[in-house]
């Protein structure tokens, strides 16, 4: 949410607004699609039409904040903003709007996000149609029961097919079409309709407005200069400034310093009553104290019981971060506690390795979650990272009848001691264009898949496939892409866990174990992997004045084995002419240092390596 800590900052709009009390007169709604289906744009043309910003403060994705969100192009963190629009009927209405990302790494923002609202704009790009995440998406928003408004983005565009993707949607998803809207978010065409579909098609919020107070917490984020930012949808009752509230799960009590709204400025109200979604602060120091989902209530006169919420977000990827110059230790640290305060879903612990020194083992929702992370470390506080091979979470069943998590392959005990050990599997929905099909099926197939569904819509497959999270965490999508030229979308969730004949394969790199290079595999294909990443990082490494072997084991059991060659100096170059045996001596003297050197010779392996020697190579 950092377009509201920066308003907060500017301290734009401190006028007190009066709010607005007629429930009917009041619409919250979500923008969910597929990655680069529009949301954003279409949430700046929302905001420029009902003059939320002056034209000369608009610009593109005006509430994607974060400079690594304009450079991908992507919304990593949902954004709200309030909106007055004067409809047809003459009314005017509210408008609660939250702009949602669409990856699927970011999926707990969507959750979070539509339980705040009773409605969804689904955006669909009229000459791409439906893909995986616009489905995932649109079954999230059906499970919380909102009104769906379909909206066609890009019919502007030479390849669009507004009449196909509706015949896709009602098909695939089973949406009817009948009253859907067709847009250019870019140039502006259809945005009215939007706006009246929005008030005529989407309900109005249910709630008490003299009831005691219960409000959910949508989000929190950390502002320099107020604490904790908590974003709130109010149920019931009134929230307003110097009332006592009470966080139902922890029951800490706060006392309300401002509440308000963001049109994307701040705006400072008296109070926030039901229907409506704002924030307030209170002096919280810690982001940690405000967990998403949670119930927030009236000290003294409290609600009759909490809401749902929802589960919190479950790390499934786990690496390790370490800085490539060991005195940044203590930068990196501070950098984490930092980025922790406005991403609660990012973990991290202090851990230790032979190869790379101190770092921390961090937990992410995901690959593209461990990019923008790592991105963001490098970037805004200039520390050089190295980092280690991306792994997934084991339960490790002991003989003794205990069971272990295991986040780290090189924590892995001793193998007598373990009965079986469960990894985590994934179904896998995707969709691609036909004639990529076989390749698709080819690399699930290679990857461990068991193929559960095929459907057609129109000349797109729709492919469900159960998955092993591990053989998807690293490279997968790349070679998804790759493969489908870019067409192929995929989205996936958590299924559960499941028995698998897994060995840890540890390299070693001159007769040393590299930790930072240790993976888990399944047993069948563990020599053919421990020889493709001996041949990499044969070919990574560079050569030094000795014999480097370089070694893929499993146990006490060397699997693949490869020799980088000595870099060798010509020591014989002064002599010219005169007995062999001179040169012979010289050659000697050299095997003998080569030989010392090799015992107690240290080798360096670049940060590239790590990466590249991890990769999978499916050809």
């Amino acid at each position: 949410m950092a377009i509201a800590t920066n308003a907060l900052a500017e301290g734009s709009g401190n006028a007190i607004s009066p709010a607005m009390t007629d429930l009917s007169k009041i619409r919250n709604f979500s923008i969910i699609a597929h990655i680069d289906h529009g949301k954003s744009t279409l949430a700046d043309r929302l905001i420029q039409l009902c003059g939320g910003l002056e034209a000369r403060e608009m610009k593109e994705q005006v509430l994607d904040n974060m400079e690594i969100e304009r450079e991908r192009g992507i919304t990593i963190k949902a954004q709200t903003v309030r909106l007055d629009y004067t409809a047809a009927d003459g009314e005017t209405y509210m408008l609660n709007l939250i702009d949602t990302p669409g990856h699927v790494d970011f999926a707990y923002e969507v959750n979070r996000s539509l339980a705040a609202c009773e409605g969804s704009l689904l955006v669909v790009d009229a000459s791409q149609g439906v893909e995986a995440q616009t489905l995932a998406n649109v079954y999230t928003a059906i499970e919380v029961d909102h009104d769906i408004v379909p909206v066609l983005n890009k019919v502007d565009l030479p390849a669009a097919d507004p009449e196909r993707v509706k015949q896709q949607i009602e098909d695939v998803i089973g949406l009817d079409t009948s009253q859907s809207v067709e847009i250019s978010a870019k140039t502006g065409l259809g945005i009215d309709s939007v706006l009246e579909a929005i008030v005529t098609q989407l309900p109005a919020p249910k709630g008490d407005p003299d009831g005691a107070l219960k409000a959910m917490l949508v989000d929190s984020w950390y502002d320099a200069y107020l604490g904790v930012v908590v974003l709130v949808r109010i149920i019931d009752g009134k929230m307003k400034r110097g009332q006592k509230v009470k966080m139902m799960s922890n029951n800490t009590v706060y006392t309300v310093d401002q509440v308000g709204t963001f049109r994307p400025k701040k705006e400072v109200l008296k109070e926030l009553n039901a229907g409506e979604i704002g924030f307030f602060t209170a002096a919280i120091k810690e982001v940690a104290d405000t967990s998403v989902g949670d119930t927030v209530t009236e000290d003294k006169r409290e609600c009759d019981a909490p809401l749902d919420g929802f589960q919190p977000s479950k790390p499934v990827v786990f690496c390790g971060l370490f800085p490539v110059d060991t005195s940044q230790f203590e930068d990196l640290r501070e950098a984490m506690g930092k980025l922790r305060l406005n991403d609660a879903s990012f973990e991290f612990e202090m851990e230790t390795s032979a190869a790379l020194g101190f770092g921390f083992r961090c937990g992410f929702l995901g690959l593209l979650h461990l990019e923008i992370v790592r991105d963001r470390i490098e970037r805004e506080f200039n520390i050089e990272l190295i980092t280690t091979a991306p792994s997934v979470v084991y339960n490790l069943y002991m003989t003794d009848g205990e069971m272990l998590e295991m986040h780290n392959p090189a924590d892995m005990p001793d193998v007598m001691k373990i009965d079986h050990i469960e990894e985590p599997w994934i179904t896998a929905n995707i969709l691609v264009p036909d004639d990529y099909l076989g390749s698709v099926l080819k690399l699930c197939e290679d990857r461990r898949g068991i193929q559960q569904d095929l459907t057609y819509a129109g000349s797109r497959a729709m492919v469900v496939y159960r998955l092993p999270l591990n053989e998807v965490v690293f490279d997968f999508y790349d070679r998804l892409k790759s493969i489908s030229r870019g067409y192929a979308s995929f989205d996936y969730n958590i299924d559960s866990y499941e028995t698998g004949d897994l060995v840890k394969m540890s390299i070693l790199v001159n007769d040393e174990p590299v930790d930072a290079l240790s993976t888990i595999v399944h047993r069948e294909r563990a020599e053919s992997r421990g020889r493709s990443m001996c041949e990499k990082l044969k070919d990574l490494i560079p050569r030094h004045l000795f014999k480097i072997p370089v070694q893929a084991a499993l146990g006490g059991r060397i699997v693949a084995r490869e020799t980088i060659a000595a870099m060798r100096k010509d020591v014989t170059a002064k002599c010219y002419g005169g007995d062999v045996s001179r040169k012979r001596k010289l050659l000697d003297k050299q095997k003998e240092g080569k030989k010392k050197m090799r015992q107690f010779g240290r080798v360096e392996i670049p940060q590239e390596a790590f990466i590249s020697a991890l990769k999978m190579d499916d050809n």
